[in-house]
C-alpha cells in the first residue's frame, strides 16, 4: 500500500510541476527554441532555466508535505502524550536555542527500525526535523543530542536551499548543453534554411542528458558529503564534541552490524535518503555517488579538530 501511495504522490508532484512550469512559460511568452531558421539560443536558455530551476524550487516548497506523506510522519505537539516524545521535544527546543535558530522546527517521528533522522523544509521558519522510532528507542540521551544537533545544523546552514539551488543549476546546465550538442550533431551538413528531424534531435538530446546527469550527480554528491562534514562540526559546537562523536560511533556500529548480518538488518526507508544523517556503506566507484561520507572519516575529522 505504501508503494502505491509513493507512486501516486510522485505522479501528483510531477504533474503539479509540469502544469505550473508550462503555464509560466506560456505566461512569459517564451517562444519555441527550435525554429525553421535553426536554434534560438535565447529561448532555449530561458526554457532550460525555467524547467531546471523551477522544478527544483517547486520541489523545495513541497518538501515538508512530501516528507510527511511519504514517511508517514507523526507531528508532535508542544505537549506530547508520552514521556519519550516529551524528552525529544524538550531536546529540540533546548538545542535550537543553543544553535541560535530564530524558529523552532516542527518535530516529528516516523515508524522505522532503522536508526536515522533528517531535516527538511524550504526555510528555517518552515523546517521539519524527523526522527525514526528505531533511533529514538535505541540511542542514549547523549547520542540523541548529537543527532539532533547535526540536523539542526543543516537547518541553520540552509543546506536544503543550497542543495536545491545546486540541483537547479545542474538541471538547467544539463538541459541546455545537451540540446546545443544534439543540434550541432544533427544539423551538421544541412543548409541554413533547414533544421534536423525532431526525432533525431530528441534522441541525441536524451543521450547527452543521461551522460551529463551522471556527471552532475557526482558534483551534487560531492557537495552533499561536504555539507555532512559541516553539519557534524555544527552539531559538535551545539551538543558538544563528545556527544557528536558518540552519535556517529553508535551509527557506525549499527551500519557495521547490518553489513555483517544483512538478513537481520531493518528495512531501509529509501524515501529522502539523501537528507538523513547516515546511509549504508558504499564501495568502489559507487562512493562517488554517495550522499554521505563514510562514518569512520566523519568521526576521524571530529576527533582531529
Amino acid at each position: 500500500m505504501n508503494m502505491f501511495k509513493r507512486i501516486g504522490l510522485f505522479l501528483l508532484v510531477n504533474l503539479c510541476v509540469v502544469l505550473t512550469l508550462s503555464f509560466l512559460i506560456q505566461a512569459l511568452g517564451i517562444k519555441p527554441y527550435l525554429t525553421k531558421n535553426g536554434l534560438d539560443t535565447t529561448s532555449l536558455l530561458a526554457f532550460c532555466f525555467i524547467w531546471g530551476m523551477g522544478g527544483a524550487l517547486i520541489s523545495l516548497q513541497l518538501s515538508k508535505f512530501i516528507a510527511k506523506s511519504m514517511m508517514g510522519i507523526q507531528i508532535l505537539s508542544d505537549r506530547p502524550s508520552s514521556a519519550q516524545y516529551t524528552k525529544l521535544v524538550h531536546l529540540v527546543h533546548r538545542l535550537s536555542h543553543l544553535a541560535g535558530l530564530k524558529y523552532i522546527p516542527e518535530i516529528g517521528v516516523y515508524q522505522s527500525e532503522e536508526m536515522n533522522a533528517f531535516a527538511t523544509g524550504p526555510s528555517q521558519k518552515r523546517s521539519l526535523i524527523a526522527v525514526s522510532s528505531g533511533l529514538l528507542n535505541k540511542m542514549s540521551d547523549d547520542e540523541l543530542e548529537g543527532v539532533l544537533a547535526h540536523e539542526l545544523a543543516h537547518i541553520k546552514n540552509g543546506d536544503m536551499v543550497t542543495m536545491t539551488l545546486l540541483q537547479g543549476v545542474v538541471n538547467a546546465f544539463v538541459m541546455f548543453l545537451a540540446r546545443i550538442l544534439a543540434y550541432a550533431l544533427t544539423a551538421k551538413g544541412r543548409s541554413n534554411n533547414s533544421r534536423p528531424s525532431y526525432g533525431s534531435f530528441m534522441l541525441f538530446t536524451y543521450l547527452f542528458e543521461i551522460i551529463f546527469l551522471i556527471a552532475g550527480s557526482i558534483v551534487i554528491a560531492a557537495f552533499s558529503r561536504y555539507r555532512e562534514f559541516r553539519a557534524d562540526r555544527g552539531g559538535a559546537e551545539t551538543a558538544g564534541k563528545t556527544n557528536m562523536i558518540a552519535a556517529l560511533e553508535r551509527l557506525r556500529l549499527e551500519v557495521n552490524k547490518e553489513a555483517a548480518h544483512p538478513a537481520q538488518a531493518p528495512k531501509e526507508q529509501p524515501a529522502l535518503a539523501y537528507l538523513k544523517i547516515s546511509s549504508r556503506k558504499h564501495s568502489g566507484w559507487t562512493r562517488f555517488f554517495a550522499s554521505h561520507p563514510p562514518l569512520e572519516e566523519r568521526i576521524a575529522r571530529l576527533r582531529a579538530r
